[in-house]
């Protein structure tokens, strides 16, 4: 009986030390997923900034990314 006591402790604490691992996971997933999304927000108004700043460089970036790009596809 005492064997199958210390079994079902060694596994209550396996287990709670998996619950603890994964919430400690979880909670550095959702800061790293709120520091992406202040990271994409600042990505976005620097490239807004900079279309609005450079329209006719901006218009030309834009038309070379889509030639090359049509390049590659058409070459498929």
């Amino acid at each position: 009986m005492e064997t199958i006591k210390k079994a079902s402790k060694s596994a209550h604490e396996t287990v709670d030390k998996i619950a603890n691992a994964s919430n400690q996971a979880a909670e550095t997933i959702n800061e790293k997923s709120a520091e992406l999304k202040i990271a994409e927000q600042q990505l976005v108004e620097t490239c807004r900034g900079y279309v609005r700043d450079n329209p006719i460089a901006s218009l030309g970036i834009a038309a070379a990314a889509g030639f090359f790009l049509s390049r590659l596809l058409s070459k498929r």
